[in-house]
């Protein structure tokens, strides 16, 4: 197992973001790990390249956007190839239910683990989709798109739990908290309902919308 216990660090930022790039990245990563952080959650060979050099565990996803499905978190065997390549030990994959252009996500894990010699670090939504992706054979499994999918919508505001302890009870690999836990304190029920890491990504490295939320929530009208 290559993730340690404890915070991941998603360091992401998209494309309309001030800090979009390998060079803003691989800064965010650094200061993560000088932070405490245990691993690094990041898109695309180009900033996972960049996170290296924070000498953390590099759980790698290459975000393929397609006008028919809706599944674009590493949708297939040459996204999951080309993040390896780039130094990802860990690929993320999106294993929930949902159609998807490219092979289907038991093939993708079979793959990625016989033919990369990567863990695989399932995204899933429902606990049916989290025991599937467990005897497919993932390393681990994320609550990553709860809220996020048609079957788990509206997104509530608050992290799925009921999940998460769900899956922690029933799962032998380890279980990932992700999703709405932009606080300590969320991020401490996590642990308490079970999760072997928690991973946090706007709260942490998204200046933008942390901005937004104290003037949203902090300045008079």
């Amino acid at each position: 197992m290559r993730l340690p216990r404890g915070l991941v660090v998603s360091c992401q930022a998209r494309a309309d973001n001030p800090l979009h790039g390998p060079q803003f990245m691989g800064a965010m990563a650094l200061a993560a790990r000088d932070g405490g952080a245990v691993g690094i959650r990041a898109n695309g060979p180009a900033d996972i390249a960049a996170v290296k050099a924070a000498g953390l565990p590099v759980i790698g996803i290459h975000k393929v956007f397609s006008e028919q499905y809706p599944v674009y978190i590493t949708p297939d065997f040459a996204a999951a190839e080309a993040i390896v390549a780039a130094g990802a030990e860990v690929v993320a994959l999106d294993c929930t239910e949902r159609p998807r252009d490219g092979e289907p996500p038991a093939v993708l894990i079979r793959r990625i683990r016989e033919e990369l010699g990567a863990e695989v670090f399932a995204d899933i939504s429902t606990l049916r989709e989290g025991l599937a992706a467990a005897d497919w054979g993932a390393h681990y499994v994320a609550t990553t798109l709860s809220g996020y999918t048609e079957a788990t919508e509206p997104k509530p505001e608050e992290p799925d739990l009921r999940l998460l302890e769900a899956l922690a009870r029933k799962l032998a690999v380890p279980v990932v908290a992700e999703g709405r836990y932009n606080s300590p304190e969320l991020v401490r029920q996590g642990f308490e309902a079970g999760a072997h890491a928690v991973v946090v990504g706007t709260m942490i490295t998204n200046p933008r919308e942390i901005t937004r939320a104290f003037v949203k929530q902090g300045v008079p009208a």
